[in-house]
């Protein structure tokens, strides 16, 4: 018999907060978390903006030797799974059986940082300079890695690296793996620190990403009709999933259950998305979460301020709820935590999480002229109040990878 997945816990590192209440807060209020870049120069750039974490102390939660051995995406993951694990009250030596309990948090990039300090040293001061921990501090499965070594974890142990859909990837794979009995928990989610010299001028290279220097918090602006392109933001969203007879047995707190998870793939463009693929993700997760269109009553759109992205999304959409689509509440919130990359979809989610739980949908900020071509319901710049029964996350990356996770209100 295939298992119920229920959310029990939540933890989330981002440039908009780093504990649950402060991160809800700013986004009901329609918080920008973009700024100028400050920890390198970015005179010689086109963009100089992003949603960089400027208070980070991964000593709080981790050994300060161990955070030496960690690139920036780690800490995040491991912080990020630790205040998960705390919301969830649960500990995984003492409370389970360690070889059912899981983890999946990838990255679509990985230790970028770690890569570029590396090469310097290898160009300054010779192979022999170059750390020892260069590899496993760089490697983007060293976040499920360390998560598995610091909280006991024994369970399925594997990472997802699907460019922008990764943290949705994630959660969808932890939620089959609960559905089909090959663990009672699972970690899972995303971590990404890709605001680096390198990080930086490779997106600007694509022109993908947004010059608004002079406006920050006004630069990510999805489905808005003057969008130049994202906001790269960096951080963590991870997720407890439980078999809702392992939540209900030790009597945790439930966000949502998880009903639906679909992929599919564009085999269209390296960038450029397809519409088509994107609606087809869409469906297949209707259809595994066993309800009809019309009863999505929210969606979390991937929503990235790009021109060409957020055109394709909301085409995409049309083609997979019908005309449904022109009344079900859509809301992109990279417009204030920036687009997180492979985490995206594990903050996301948990937003998701939050609004079936409180019954209020985050805005899209900076949504004042919006595109003809983008005509539905996108929350402009305002939180609403809604009961919330069915919410849908998307997360659409380069290669064509597509995501979504369906999660409804709890009922026993």
């Amino acid at each position: 018999m295939v298992k119920r997945v229920v959310i029990t816990g939540i933890g989330v590192v981002t440039a908009l907060g780093q504990d649950i209440e402060t991160f809800w807060s700013h986004l009901l209020s329609g918080k920008s978390g973009v700024s100028n870049i400050e920890s390198f120069d970015t005179s010689e750039y086109p963009t100089k903006i992003a949603a960089a974490i400027k208070d980070f102390n991964p000593e709080e939660l981790i050994d300060r030797r161990e955070v030496r051995r960690m690139d920036r995406f780690v800490q995040f993951g491991v912080v990020a799974s630790l205040k998960a694990l705390q919301d969830a009250k649960l500990n995984v030596k003492e409370q389970t059986d360690p070889e059912r309990v899981g983890v999946v948090v990838g990255s679509g990039i990985g230790g970028l940082t770690t890569w570029e300090e590396q090469h310097r040293i290898l160009l300054e001061k010779g192979p022999k300079r170059v750390s020892p921990f260069f590899i496993p501090m760089m490697i983007a499965n060293m976040a499920s890695g360390q998560i598995s070594m610091i909280t006991g974890a024994k369970g399925p142990n594997t990472t997802a690296v699907t460019a922008c859909a990764t943290g949705t990837h994630s959660i969808g794979e932890s939620y089959r793996m609960i559905q089909h009995d090959e663990a009672d928990v699972m970690i899972c989610g995303g971590a990404e620190a890709t605001i680096s010299p390198v990080g930086v001028a490779g997106f600007n290279a694509l022109r993908a990403m947004s010059t608004r220097n002079d406006e920050p918090e006004k630069a990510s602006r999805p489905f808005d009709k003057d969008r130049d392109g994202f906001v790269m933001g960096e951080g963590s969203g991870v997720m407890i999933l439980e078999s809702l007879e392992h939540a209900l047995n030790r009597g945790a707190h439930i966000y949502a259950e998880v009903i639906g998870y679909g992929m599919s793939g564009d085999a269209h463009h390296m960038t450029d998305p397809d519409p088509n693929g994107a609606a087809r993700c869409m469906i297949k997760a209707i259809k595994d979460a066993g309800i009809d269109p019309s009863e999505v009553d929210y969606i979390n759109a991937h929503g990235t301020s790009t021109p060409v992205g957020d055109i394709s999304e909301t085409t995409a959409v049309k083609k997979a709820l019908g005309e449904h689509a022109y009344q079900v509440a859509i809301s992109s919130t990279k417009s204030m935590t920036g687009h997180l990359l492979g985490a995206a979809g594990g903050v996301e989610a948990v937003i998701c999480g939050l609004t079936i739980e409180h019954g209020i949908i985050p805005p899209t900020i900076n949504l004042d002229n919006p595109d003809p071509e983008c005509d539905l319901d996108y929350v402009p710049n305002t939180a609403r109040k809604a009961d919330v029964r069915v919410a849908m996350s998307n997360s659409f990356g380069f290669g064509g990878h597509n995501a979504t996770i369906i999660m409804k209100k709890y009922e026993a």
